[in-house]
């Protein structure tokens, strides 16, 4: 029987066809499955809603066009990506990268004094291209236009002394989702949220908050007030924070903030029970801090958590100098590790505190929950290490500790509280306490008495304040960002990234934290396993391709032959 060989010219034709009928397909669709443990290529469904939501055009400049070394083509091509998968879900996203070194001399200082305008500043990238070493200037910025509204995102973490590059511009491609969606979800909001730091109860200053004002004011509105000079708080405050209050509030402050809560307000509070810094035992062999008196203890409990009267102390700690001999006239020094500064861990089951950093606590309490009234979630955010314990007041603090190693079978009081968050339905602290005098003077003033919340309000308990605050240079009066460790000389991001997430995550109608969650592994290469394999490698990608295609060649000759010999 002979074979009959089909027509190598309809053969021809029908692959063609297949193939430009899947490039179309693929030129239109954008279909991919990610086969990723951590997930970086899967956008989250509050991002998706977000961004799905922007019902006019958003134009998006990515200033990243141009040669860059490796790290910085990973950051360039997964800005691409994102946005490619963002345009998927909005057809009104409309990209373009561009470069703005490009162009005459005249062009590019116009180009720059733009850009500056907007507080747009390059960075100095040195790097080997092969030959010598190229240095250029660099904009890590993507600029968002949206109606009429402009936002300006920096794709690049910013990079602290003794910072790892290849983890910061990592840490840089696991936020770029975040970003986006924060800067989509500002562009659509109504108006800017409104901040409120109260003042008349010795909190820190402008000076000591400076640097946690100047974030919040790029994307928020800010005020400080007494409120003593108030008579409610005003619905359209947003958040109020209570930043290391060291005086007691009046009952009419706590009436003021009480029926705020009641209103569906938020409020973050930052309180020192023992206010103590490491000046007050340097004078003394011994120190004996006193408990601040408040008057929020009752207010606080009924609200769901007690502040303990102990401090805690915890094998995980960061360290404080102390001096160990004398070099001729001069102290020499060494770090220990000082148990009443924590390096406190926060939970991974809450997007304000999943995958940040340990958290430098100085001096904190114990935070305890107790039974409402009302229907309140509380969620513990930060605990001390399982290698902690509490010390009940009168605590009695002395540098003599330091002396001997710490007995981890001591520390064995487990992880203890020291961020407790408080979301639901709260009932006042002035319930059927409110005189008739004063009922009156309400009535008066046409101010409505509110037993319960009537919408769910978040209150945000921390029993340290000093981690949010910045240092002070007295004689320059230079501040150093939060979390900075004058003493290690070292800065604990997790303190400025926790800060920054509860205050979005109180804010937020839409949340947009759990992309800001999102970890990516570094997975780098190993340089001295690298180097010794390098010849090894190059001739498995390059001869093991050339001899599979030879051998394939043989078997497809040796199969058709037998094939045809019969």
């Amino acid at each position: 029987m002979k074979l009959e060989r089909s027509n190598p010219y309809v053969s021809f034709i029908l692959v063609f066809f297949i193939i430009l009928i899947i490039n179309v397909i693929a030129e239109f669709a954008n279909f991919q499955i990610d086969l990723t443990d951590d997930n970086r290529f899967t956008i989250s469904d509050n991002t998706k809603a977000i961004v799905a939501s922007m019902d006019d055009n958003i134009t998006v400049n990515v200033l990243l066009e141009g040669e860059f070394p490796a790290g910085f083509r990973r950051l360039q091509s997964s800005v691409k990506d994102l946005l490619l998968k963002l345009r998927d879900v909005n057809s009104n996203i409309i990209y373009e990268f561009e470069d703005p070194t490009s162009g005459t001399p005249k062009e590019k200082e116009q180009r720059r004094i733009q850009l500056r305008e907007d507080n747009i500043i390059p960075i100095s990238l040195s790097y080997s291209d092969g030959t010598e070493l190229v240095q250029k200037p660099v904009f890590p910025f993507a600029i968002i236009n949206y109606k009429s509204r402009k936002m300006v995102i920096n794709l690049l973490e910013e990079q602290k002394p003794g910072d790892n590059e290849e983890v910061i511009l990592n840490n840089s491609v696991a936020l770029l989702e975040y970003k986006f969606a924060d800067a989509f979800l500002k562009l659509k909001a109504d108006r800017q949220k409104n901040i409120l730091f109260t003042q008349g109860q010795d909190e820190w200053d402008q000076s000591q908050t400076f640097r946690l004002e100047s974030e919040l004011r790029r994307f928020h509105k800010l005020g400080r007030i007494s409120l003593d000079s108030m008579m409610m708080i005003d619905s359209t405050i947003d958040l109020v924070i209570v930043a290391g209050p060291k005086t007691p509030f009046s009952l009419q402050n706590q009436f003021k903030l009480d029926q705020y809560v009641m209103r569906g307000g938020k409020i973050i509070w930052m309180i020192d029970k023992f206010p103590v810094s490491l000046d007050s035992i340097n004078k003394q062999k011994f120190y004996i801090p006193e408990a601040s008196e408040l008057e929020l203890d009752n207010l606080l409990f009924k609200y769901g958590v007690r502040l303990m009267p102990d401090l805690i102390m915890d094998i995980e700690c960061s360290s404080i100098p102390q001096v160990i001999g004398m070099a001729g006239d001069k102290p020499q020094t060494k770090l220990f590790p000082w148990p009443y500064h924590l390096a406190a861990a926060g939970s991974n089951a809450h997007p304000v505190t999943k995958n940040i950093d340990r958290v430098n606590l100085f001096f904190p309490g114990t935070i305890d929950t107790v039974k409402t009234d009302g229907q309140v979630k509380k969620t513990v955010l930060i605990t001390s290490s399982k290698y902690s314990r509490a010390q009940l007041a009168p605590v009695r603090l002395t540098f003599e500790i330091l002396k001997t190693a710490p007995d981890p079978t001591k520390f064995n009081d487990g992880n203890r509280p020291v961020a407790v968050l408080l979301e639901g339905e709260f009932e006042s602290f002035f319930k059927n306490r409110l005189t008739p005098d004063f009922k009156a003077i309400l009535d008066r003033m046409n101010i409505r008495f509110l037993e319960k919340s009537t919408s769910e309000a978040k209150q945000l308990v921390i029993s340290d304040s000093d981690f949010a605050k910045n240092l002070v240079n007295p004689t320059s009066g230079e501040t150093e960002d939060i979390g900075f460790n004058k003493w290690e000389r070292r800065y604990y991001k997790g303190n400025k990234d926790f800060i920054l997430n509860a205050v979005e995550y109180m804010l937020e109608t839409e949340s947009v934290l759990e992309s800001r969650s999102k970890k990516i592994k570094l997975r780098l290469l190993d340089t001295v396993k690298t180097k010794q394999e390098k010849l090894q490698w190059q001739l498995i990608n390059v001869a093991v391709p050339v001899i599979l295609i030879v051998l394939l060649g043989f078997l497809y000759q040796y199969f058709r032959k037998r094939k045809f010999a019969q």
